[in-house]
């Protein structure tokens, strides 16, 4: 999907009379002087005025300069100051008065911060409005607020559904920003949509439509992602929208199978979340993992394949062989498929300790989503600003994110329980590692036990482990990448071979460990149920690189058409 353009906007300066004619005048004289560089905004009343402020404000507008009437009904000019503060408190302000009203203006110069009062009329206003706009946008610009022409996510900073949704608008391409919501933009963001900070995140689009509490469904909803499978039937069902399932759907549809992908929260997997990929084939200034998928997903959607978010895989069932096969999705659809190519991914591995893991014994005592994460856990490096950031792990992924959080973050620090980087690390990222000032590595340590402020992280307890001694660290933010839990307990009742570990079996090694029942071999990439194929990282003894995977994918295609060809 493509992001949506973001085009620049002007800046506005809003006057506000009652006086039908006078207003025109102002707006006239103001647009003549200021329309190629600002937009102009009229109201003909405080509540209207008011109410258009709210509506730029949810836009992501900013205003530079408020010209307000002193004399006007229900609401005079200072009381519409006062409220506009609230909303634009570094927009400057302009008074207009009546020759009668200048004692009181001046009066009114230390209730609302006035700038600057102009007698009526004003002609010329070459000589009596423009030198006055014009100083007041030179401060303006100086020390002004600035447009944010973006969806704005609006959460508290630990509150773990503010990140999933932040997550998901990022993997899924999609252009906004995120606002504390215990800042004063953030406030008043809030109070112009109406709402407060009770139930976050709040999301307000660039068009000044508000989501409260959205769902996933909605976020998908909003973005333009199909939630749901438009048919009953499919040649080829990929389940899973990493690198393996992507390159599988472009491959299925690009060779005529009717092919739909299943994806239960973003295209992109693990890969989705580098922040730059640098030893993938064709791109020597390397890549982002959200840039390669995100244009590997509109591939496959210009091939015709249909891509499916919000919904997950719950239950395979093997109608026989040469049968279709169904697959259980959530909201209680189910398809049908000819064959089926699994491409799961892995969840990275959980740390159980105190605060990091899904522990049922203790349910409330978990800060995932609130200083602990597993894989990438920013949407923007801007967020881990000023922070001291604990990576655990020695993977490219590891490294990936903190060269990433190290543009902005106070400190990276990486804890790795081996004894050196490039145990599991590409030379090339041990390279930019190590000669980067903030980062630091620290080898044969590990995490063992937390510190928390109510309900999220705040430091870690770590052990040396060649001498034994502990050590009690500050920590802002802790990302992990501890190695690979496979996604395939759903697969069990379908009678998948798998591993120890639970990673699918394929090829020659489910001859070793299960019953094929056809006269040929399994294909090389097929389970041990025929028309059953498996890609990527969830696949015993696969590579775990993005190359491997969507070579496996691709692969994946050419073993599916011959086994239609078969049945």
């Amino acid at each position: 999907m493509t992001p949506p353009a973001v085009e620049p906007r002007k800046p506005a300066i809003l006057t506000v009379d009652d006086d039908p004619a006078v207003s025109r005048a102002v707006t006239r004289d103001l647009r003549r002087h200021y329309g190629e560089r600002y937009r102009i905004v009229r109201a003909e009343s405080g509540a209207d005025a008011i109410a258009t402020l709210k509506e730029l404000k949810l836009r992501g507008d900013a205003v530079a300069v408020i010209v307000s009437d002193y004399r006007m009904p229900q609401m005079s000019g200072i009381d519409f100051l006062e409220k506009a503060m609230d909303m634009y408190p570094l927009a400057r302000r302009v008074l207009l008065t009546a020759y009668a009203d200048v004692s009181a203006a001046i009066d009114a110069i230390n209730v609302v911060d006035l700038d600057h009062y102009l007698q009526k009329p004003w002609d010329p206003p070459a000589e009596k409005l423009y030198p006055v706009i014009d100083d007041l946008l030179e401060k303006w610009h100086a020390t002004g607020d600035r447009a944010m022409p973006y969806t704005k996510v609006i959460g508290h900073r630990y509150s773990d559904r503010s990140w999933e949704v932040r997550q998901f608008l990022a993997r899924n391409g999609y252009s906004f920003r995120a606002v504390n919501a215990e800042e004063p933009k953030g406030q008043q963001l809030l109070e112009a949509a109406g709402l407060d900070d009770s139930r976050l995140p709040v999301v307000i689009t660039e068009k000044g439509e508000t989501l409260v509490e959205p769902t996933d469904v909605e976020l998908a909803t909003l973005l333009g992602l199909s939630t749901s499978p438009q048919l009953e039937m499919y040649d080829l069902a990929v389940i899973g929208g990493g690198p393996a399932g992507l390159a599988a759907a472009v491959y299925g549809a690009s060779e005529g199978l009717k092919t739909v992908l299943i994806e239960k929260s973003s295209t992109g997997g693990q890969a989705g979340r580098s922040s730059k990929i640098e030893n993938y084939l064709g791109f020597p200034r390397g890549v982002s993992g959200a840039e390669l998928t995100t244009s590997a997903r509109l591939q496959a959607e210009k091939f015709g394949a249909e891509v499916i978010t919000t919904q997950e895989a719950g239950k395979l069932e093997v109608n026989g062989v040469g049968a279709a096969h169904s697959i259980q999705l959530n909201e209680d659809h189910t398809i049908g498929a000819r064959a089926v190519i699994l491409a799961t991914g892995v969840d990275y591995r959980q740390l159980q300790i105190t605060g990091c893991w899904d522990d049922p014994d203790d349910p409330g005592c978990n800060y995932i989503g609130r200083g602990v994460y597993y894989g990438a856990s920013v949407s923007d490096n801007s967020e881990c600003a000023g922070e001291d950031v604990y990576i655990v792990g020695g993977a490219n992924s590891a490294g990936q994110a903190a060269m990433y959080m190290s543009q902005t973050a106070k400190s990276v620090t990486m804890l790795i329980r081996g004894s050196s980087l490039e145990a599991g690390m590409s030379q090339y990222l041990v390279d930019r590692i190590l000669k980067t000032p903030n980062i630091t590595v620290r080898t044969c340590t590990e995490v063992i036990d937390t510190t928390a402020d109510d309900d999220h992280l705040t430091g870690l307890l770590l052990s040396d482990r060649r001498t034994g001694e502990t050590e009690t660290v500050t920590c802002d933010r802790m990302c992990c990448f501890i190695g690979a839990t496979p996604r395939t307990d759903w697969l069990e009742e379908a009678g998948i071979a798998r591993d120890d570990h639970g990673f699918v079996l394929s090829g020659p090694d489910v001859m070793k460990v299960s019953g094929w029942m056809l006269d040929r071999p399994p294909h090389h990439l097929e389970t041990s149920v025929p028309g059953v194929f498996v890609a990527g990282d969830v696949r015993s003894e696969s590579a775990k690189r993005v190359a491997a995977a969507v070579g496996e994918g691709s692969m994946a295609v050419m073993l599916v058409h011959r086994y239609l060809a078969e049945a």
